[in-house]
């Protein structure tokens, strides 16, 4: 029987959840058939963290400001973007700009201070002609806005909740949508829904670890309270994978391929990792 490999699209691999088991994390993703992971960074202090990590494991990344980082990261932070893409123009694992976007969700933030940054890292995608990988969160209108103002050669919408209409706007401008651990809770209706009925073209597979734990790591405010870890891990994928693939009838290998296909069209340079 063949097995499946899978590309974890998303991935936040330097974080310090991570810390004290980083390799091991790595080794069960591989025994789990996840062969390739892309690591988005944050904030400029993460910028190396991603990029000796991807070239240690022979993963992609991608260098942008979050827009929850935006604040701390600094007044000069988007000229140091700018330099270390200038920098890293000619490494085949730069695959994206990215982890950026608008917030919406989180109270007590400058998103005008947000809007700027992210028009600006559009800009930079732009001149670097790299794709983006976008933060989604209650703010896909407003992204939506200028993305066609400011077209960059497609990317992904990551950890897409939104509706029809808009994951519709997002596939028109290139990009594809991703989908992880929150389609599997039951509740979670139009999530699932939509990566139900979205052409298969359209989805890409991520796990945000170790962030968005599937429903099987969730562990409630209680639990977290007394201790309980809910930390998500990229060696999770197949089984989040196995809900997708269930939920379209679909078999783990077609899922597997298409998953791919799809992530190499939205960050090209992946044919390269």
């Amino acid at each position: 029987m063949i097995r499946a490999m899978w590309i974890d699209t998303h991935c936040h691999l330097d974080a310090p959840e991570f810390t004290d088991d980083r390799e091991a994390v790595v080794a069960r993703a591989r025994s789990a058939g996840v062969e390739r992971m892309v690591l988005p960074a944050v904030e400029p202090a993460n910028f190396d963290a991603v990029r000796l990590l991807a070239h240690r494991h022979g993963f992609g990344y991608a260098l942008g400001i979050h827009p929850l980082y935006v604040e701390r990261a600094g007044a000069d932070a988007l000229q140091r973007l700018e330099a270390a893409l200038q920098a890293h123009r000619d490494d085949p694992r730069l695959l994206a700009v990215g982890e950026i976007g608008l917030d919406h969700f989180v109270p007590d933030r400058d998103r005008e201070r947000q809007e700027q940054c992210y028009v600006e890292q559009l800009r930079l995608a732009r001149r670097f002609d790299l794709p983006v990988i976008l933060h989604v969160r209650r703010s896909a209108d407003a992204l939506l806005k200028q993305l066609r103002r400011l077209p960059v050669r497609g990317g992904i919408a990551h950890a897409f909740n939104g509706s029809l209409q808009q994951a519709r706007a997002f596939v028109d401008l290139g990009l594809k949508l991703g989908f992880g651990g929150a389609l599997t809770f039951d509740r979670a209706l139009q999530i699932r829904q939509l990566a139900a009925e979205l052409p298969l073209e359209a989805i890409v597979l991520e796990t945000d670890a170790p962030d968005i734990p599937p429903h099987w790591l969730y562990r409630t405010a209680a639990e977290r309270a007394a201790g309980a870890r809910a930390r998500n891990e990229p060696a999770e994928l197949p089984r989040i994978a196995a809900e997708l693939a269930a939920l379209r009838g679909l078999s783990a290998t077609t899922l597997a391929a298409a998953n791919e296909a799809n992530a190499r069209a939205a960050l090209p340079a992946l044919a390269h990792v």
